[in-house]
C-alpha cells in the first residue's frame, strides 16, 4: 500500500565541499570549535600512496579536517587529495576510509594524477560502475561490473574520479547524484567524461609489502573513531554484524528496484532510518536526505522492513 505521506518533495540543493574551492570550512558549513575536539588526543601516522616519508596528524573531528591535516603534513594542497586507503597504499575499493577510522589504522592519501578525457557509447541501460565519493566533493568510480559497457573501455578504471560528465562540472557533487546523471543519460548515444587518475608509484610493491606489515598492528582493537559532519569526531566500537547484514540487504533492494548497486547509498538509507520509529518517518527522513532519487513508496516500505528487522535483532 502507498505510503502517500510525504507531500511534495522539497529541493536538495548540491552539496559542494570547501575543500574542493579552498576555503577552510567544516564538513558542516561551519568551523568546529576546539571545546568540540575527540576527549582523547589521538595520533594517526599517513603516507601519500605514491611515496613518501610518513607524517603524524592529528586533531581532526570530520574528513575534510583530516584531508587539511595531511595536506599541510605533506605541503601540498587539499585539493590534491582524492581520497584515502586504509593499511594499503594500493587503490583497494575494499579498504577505503568512510566514516569510521580504525584508532590504529595507517592512513595513504592517494593524490591527484594523470587527467584523461573518454567518449563512451552508451549501449545499454545500465554502464555495469559504481560510484562513490571521498565526502567532501570527489566522486570515483568505486567497481567496474566485468563485461559491462564501462568494461569495455579500458582508460577507465577503478579509483579514476570523474570530474565532468558532458562538460558539466560535477565536483562538489554526492555519489548517488553522480550515479543518477549517468543513469539519465540516454542509451545509444555518445558521452564524454573527464576523469583524474590517483597518482601511481613507478615501483610499489616493496611499500605495499610494509603497509601490510603496519597494517598487521591495526585490525586487532574494536574501537574506532567515528567521523562527523557536524558535531566532534567520537570513539565507538566497529558496526555490529547485525548492522553490517541489513545494510547489504539494502543494497540487494537497491539493485532490484533502482538497478544499482550502492553500498555507500545503502549505508546511508540506513543511518537516515535507524531511529525513527514508522515507515512515514523514514520516508520523510529519505526525502530529506535523498529526495532527487524520489523512492516509490513500495522500495522505502522494503527498505523499511529490513531496518526495522534490524532494530529488533539489536543493533
Amino acid at each position: 500500500m502507498p505510503l502517500r505521506l510525504r507531500g511534495k518533495k522539497k529541493a536538495k540543493p548540491k552539496e559542494t565541499a570547501g575543500l574542493v574551492e579552498g576555503k577552510p570550512t567544516g564538513a558542516g558549513g561551519g568551523s568546529l570549535s576546539a571545546s568540540q575536539a575527540p576527549p582523547r588526543r589521538l595520533v594517526f601516522h599517513a603516507q601519500l600512496a605514491h611515496g613518501s616519508a610518513t607524517g603524524r596528524v592529528e586533531g581532526f573531528s570530520s574528513i575534510q579536517e583530516l584531508y587539511a591535516q595531511i595536506a599541510g603534513a605533506f605541503e601540498i594542497s587539499p585539493s590534491e587529495i582524492l581520497y584515502c586507503t586504509l593499511n594499503t597504499p594500493r587503490i583497494d575499493m575494499e579498504r577505503l576510509l568512510g566514516g569510521q577510522l580504525g584508532l590504529e589504522d595507517f592512513i595513504f592519501a592517494h593524490v591527484k594524477g594523470i587527467k584523461k578525457e573518454v567518449n563512451v557509447y552508451k549501449s545499454e541501460d545500465s554502464l555495469g560502475v559504481t560510484i562513490t565519493d571521498n565526502g567532501v566533493g570527489y566522486a570515483f568510480i568505486k567497481r567496474i561490473k566485468d563485461g559491462g559497457v564501462i568494461d569495455s573501455i579500458k582508460t577507465i578504471c577503478v579509483g579514476d574520479h570523474i570530474e565532468s560528465i558532458n562538460g558539466e562540472n560535477i565536483v562538489g557533487w554526492r555519489h548517488y547524484d553522480v550515479a543518477k546523471k549517468l543513469k539519465e543519460l540516454k542509451k545509444e548515444e555518445v558521452f564524454t567524461m573527464k576523469l583524474i587518475e590517483p597518482k601511481k608509484a613507478f615501483e610499489i610493491e616493496p611499500r605495499s609489502k610494509a603497509g601490510k606489515s603496519s597494517g598487521e598492528k591495526i585490525g586487532c582493537g574494536r574501537a574506532t573513531l567515528r567521523l562527523r559532519s557536524k558535531g566532534p569526531a567520537t570513539v565507538e566500537e566497529m558496526p555490529s554484524e547485525t548492522k553490517a547484514k541489513a545494510i547489504e540487504k539494502i543494497d540487494d533492494v537497491l539493485e532490484l528496484y533502482m538497478g544499482i548497486r550502492d553500498i555507500d547509498l545503502a549505508t546511508t538509507m540506513f543511518e537516515a532510518g535507524k531511529d525513527k520509529v514508522n515507515p512515514d518517518e523514514f520516508a520523510v527522513a529519505l526525502d530529506g536526505t535523498l529526495g532527487d532519487f524520489a523512492f516509490p513508496d513500495e522500495f522505502v516500505f522494503d527498505v523499511w522492513g529490513v531496518i526495522g528487522d534490524a532494530k529488533r535483532r539489536g543493533l
